[in-house]
């Protein structure tokens, strides 16, 4: 432990500050990386991920198809040109469609599972299911690369999820709880987002000095063992807890001191402040954050589809554009991978039939991923459907490709060894050698 130079959370805000021996085992500790190193020359240093939880329609997003018919394409048949002459998109992202110099869309995204636990599984963590083991999602593995045992130093955890874990699986699978995300919890639209851990509800600052105060005064066993390396530790732990309490670290959450102007382009909701918070977070050093974006209703439009994207698409286009605007004009896009889809599209033809009424059903054998920034070209379009958006047609991209290109222009060597409890060999990317069929690298969109 004396190696250890900070402390990342992952604790709740009651946890946060039971500073006794107990307590402090939940505060995790940096140590150097043993193998793996990440590269020195690295297009990327981080990477914000845009959830969309329940898997979006790609014909009514990504891949539109006007010439389909009414029983595919629904009311939206004029797909409009986007700052990228060639390329498409559905007409409800006009935001989007200005930006598209700045990102690529991969349509031939494929895996071939409908159900959400195993398709979110797949797509999060880059591995087949059913292996006997429950590999770690992306942000885990980059918390462990370019984090917690990499001689990261930053006060804020480098794994953190806005707002909530999915619930699908475990993030951090077989690596344990020391590569498990910081979830904020709370509501970022709210004029006080209270984020667990950080901040109380209806306590104020000044109270939470005064209550620092007298626990420093009441800690005569800790100043008794000034010295000891472990109590040491613990007092680091427990400053460094109350800079992301009441320091400069905690302010990062708070939007209000961003220009008006800008937050009114992200869109005053929960996903535009989201979108907001992840550039800020970035800003300040966080290597990985996911924007679990679960709304409701979600883009799990099983009925009345289109009645559903009348709200949600507005939404996603203003804040996903203003986003990428805004890192590209801060000098952040060029470092910052930008990755943004769901776990499957939705099933091409409309089930117009009681009880979907309009609604379109889980969909897993083509759907569209868009990435951005960290060395990705933009402007570009990666593979193709059909004419209806039902099968692959051009250049099939399973989950490991993706994942696998995001890891290579982060640096991280996707031959290194993760740490398996059982000691078994397991390397961060699969190869044939593992049963996957292989796609291949991105390399048309990587420089």
């Amino acid at each position: 432990m004396k190696n250890a130079k900070r402390c990342s959370i992952e604790v709740s805000r009651r946890e946060l500050l039971k500073l006794t021996a107990a307590g402090a085992g939940g505060l995790v500790l940096g140590s150097p990386l043993q193998s793996g190193a990440v590269s020195a020359d690295a297009k990327a240093k981080a990477v914000i991920q845009i959830w969309m939880w329940g898997g979006p329609a790609h014909l009514d997003t990504f891949d539109p198809k006007p010439d389909a018919g009414a029983d595919y394409c629904g009311p939206y048949t004029q797909p409009i040109e986007t700052n990228v002459s060639g390329i498409r998109i559905c007409q409800m992202l006009p935001q989007l469609a200005k930006q598209a110099d700045k990102y690529a869309i991969i349509r031939s995204m494929t895996h071939g599972i409908n159900g959400h636990e195993t398709a979110s599984y797949v797509t999060q963590t880059g591995r087949p299911a059913g292996t006997g083991d429950v590999y770690p999602c992306v942000g885990a593995v980059v918390s462990r690369f370019m984090g917690l045992d990499a001689g990261y130093e930053g006060l804020l955890p480098p794994y953190i999820v806005l707002t909530k874990p999915q619930g699908r699986f475990s993030e951090s699978g077989f690596m344990g709880l020391r590569y498990k995300p910081f979830a904020t919890g709370g509501k970022p639209s709210a004029n006080e987002f209270t984020v667990e851990g950080i901040i109380q509800p209806g306590i104020t600052e000044s109270r939470q000095r005064d209550r620092r105060e007298l626990l420093n005064a009441l800690d005569t066993y800790g100043k008794q063992m000034q010295g000891n390396p472990q109590i040491d530790q613990m007092g680091l732990c427990k400053e460094q807890a109350y800079e992301l309490i009441l320091g400069d670290a905690g302010k990062v959450f708070d939007v209000k001191s961003e220009n008006a102007e800008l937050r009114t382009r992200y869109g005053r909701n929960d996903f535009g402040a989201s979108c907001l918070i992840a550039r800020r977070l970035i800003e300040n050093g966080v290597k990985y954050v996911t924007i679990n974006y679960n709304p409701n209703p979600n883009w799990d439009s099983h009925k009345k589809h289109f009645d559903v994207m009348k709200t949600r698409l507005p939404e996603f286009d203003r804040g996903f554009a203003t986003l990428l605007d805004d890192l590209h004009q801060r000098g952040l896009l060029d470092s910052t991978i930008v990755w943004c889809g769901g776990e499957f599209g939705r099933g091409p033809k409309i089930q117009h039939e009681a009880p979907w009424n309009g609604g379109r059903s889980h969909y897993g054998k083509c759907f569209s991923h868009v990435v951005a920034g960290g060395g990705f070209k933009g402007g570009q379009v990666i593979g193709a459907t059909d004419a209806k958006g039902e099968e692959v047609s051009d250049r099939p991209v399973y989950p490991w490709d993706l994942i696998g290109s995001i890891y290579e222009q982060l640096g991280i060597d996707t031959a290194a060894k993760l740490p398996h409890p059982q000691g078994i060999d397991v390397r961060v990317s699969p190869t044939e050698e593992d049963g996957v069929t292989i796609g291949g690298r991105l390399r048309e969109i990587m420089s």
